[in-house]
């Protein structure tokens, strides 16, 4: 909460930032009774209560605060209005004190009654409203503000998302959605975005994704210079499945450099992936590690290994791979390396990784000892790959396999004339 700026002696005011609040309905205003309010007389202080407070005053003036508050403390007034008055000044010092419970309860006091001047009185109950905000009073906040559009018939677009901001804090998300519209729309001019992501907040609370999406490409309209809107809207098209639309706006966000961190390049390249691009995707990946926009991790390269791996560049899917698999020395990623090289035709690498991938206890046995029998016998090694092959009829999943390519690799050999 903001200290209350100093102003004025007999105007002094505060003005404090935003917190939370919960819904509840209003009683329409009485414009005959807020005209009669506006019209009445205006009330002075008596003149003995009144010279004390000027006192008071002159004592703030010299940031003299607590002595302030202690003659003010002292006046023992008979009238209801110098006595609402004298607690309304006292709400206001203790407010700059930031002790904001005796703030609360002096304004309280003030205002009960029902007789300070009609201005007076909707300033208090407003500012009631933000000490109670400031304090995550968010009830008796969202009453005081309903109170304080009841007394004075006004509305205003920071009061109601004030409101939608308390509901929100409260998980009563349905109840956002209503006066952060009002705000929107009493602010029409100069648009607030803090409203419009209460609202987004709210849906994606709610698993409305296709509404919170509507609200981001509102926003996108309304800040089109805004990075964040541009990477927010793409971002939530993941949730709707839209993942042509994620895509174009991600590019559009990208190509204008609006991209502020590394989860912004995973999700273009998740989106390249799923509209059938991989190699678009890997590309974005690999280019946004090697500038160090995404960190060199295991999970990070083994994305660039696979959009590699989806796109047939059967080269570079080994190679990231592998380099995956050092980070903890992973067998299934030495596995897949080795396998990728096999179809490379790259036989000697594929037999090293294939080897490594046994060594590190990799469970796919059978599949390792398969495509080892395969590199070798590409390499016309029979004796090693039969002896691979043999080893692949010991695992359940590749026996049947392993069985009728042990006899071609014995037949192959015997042409070869070598004694397996």
């Amino acid at each position: 909460m903001k200290q209350m700026s100093k102003a004025t002696a007999l105007a002094l005011m505060m003005s404090l930032a935003g917190g939370a609040l919960s819904t509840a309905a209003f009683a329409a205003p009485d414009p005959a009774k807020i005209e009669a309010r506006k019209n009445a007389k205006t009330k002075v202080m008596g003149e003995r209560v009144g010279k004390k407070v000027i006192k008071a005053f002159d004592l703030y003036n010299e940031d003299k605060v607590d002595e302030a508050i202690a003659l003010l403390l002292e006046i023992d007034a008979s009238d209801d209005f110098d006595r609402a008055t004298v607690n309304r000044y006292l709400g206001n010092l203790y407010a700059q004190k930031e002790d904001y419970q005796t703030a609360i309860k002096y304004i309280r006091q003030a205002i009960a009654p029902d007789v300070l001047n009609f201005k007076d009185q909707g300033d208090l109950i407003k500012l009631l409203g933000d000490l109670l905000i400031g304090t995550e009073q968010y009830d008796g906040a969202k009453k005081a503000y309903y109170d304080w559009m009841d007394f004075t018939g006004e509305q205003d677009a920071k009061v109601y998302g004030r409101i939608a901001q308390a509901n929100y804090e409260l998980k009563q998300f349905r109840d956002v959605i209503e006066p952060a519209d009002q705000a929107i729309a009493l602010n029409k001019e100069e648009p607030n975005k803090s409203f419009y992501m209460l609202k987004i907040g709210s849906y994606f609370e709610l698993k409305q994704f296709k509404n919170a999406v509507k609200v981001a490409e509102e926003l996108v309209k309304l800040f089109p210079e805004d990075p964040k809107m541009w990477t927010q809207l793409g971002s939530f098209y993941m949730q709707t499945e839209d993942y042509k639309k994620g895509q174009t706006v991600m590019e559009v966000a990208y190509k204008n450099g609006y991209f502020e961190k590394e989860n912004h390049y995973k999700i273009l390249s998740s989106y390249y992936s799923l509209n059938e691009i991989p190699y678009k995707a890997a590309k974005v990946m690999e280019k946004s590690v090697k500038e160090e926009k995404v960190k060199r991790t295991k999970q990070n390269v083994t994305a660039i290994a696979s959009y590699y791996h989806q796109a047939k560049h059967i080269s570079d899917a080994a190679k990231y791979y592998e380099e995956a698999a050092k980070f903890d020395e992973d067998a299934e990623l030495y596995r897949k390396a080795g396998s990728l090289l096999l179809q490379d035709q790259q036989y000697n690498a594929a037999v090293v990784r294939l080897n490594k991938a046994l060594e590190l206890g990799s469970k796919k046995k059978g599949t390792i000892y398969s495509d080892l029998a395969e590199a070798y016998l590409y390499q016309e090694k029979y004796k090693q790959a039969y002896t691979a092959i043999v080893k692949a009829q010991e695992d359940p999943r590749t026996r049947k396999f392993a069985r009728s390519w042990a006899s071609f690799i014995k037949e192959k050999a015997q042409r070869k004339g070598i004694s397996l």
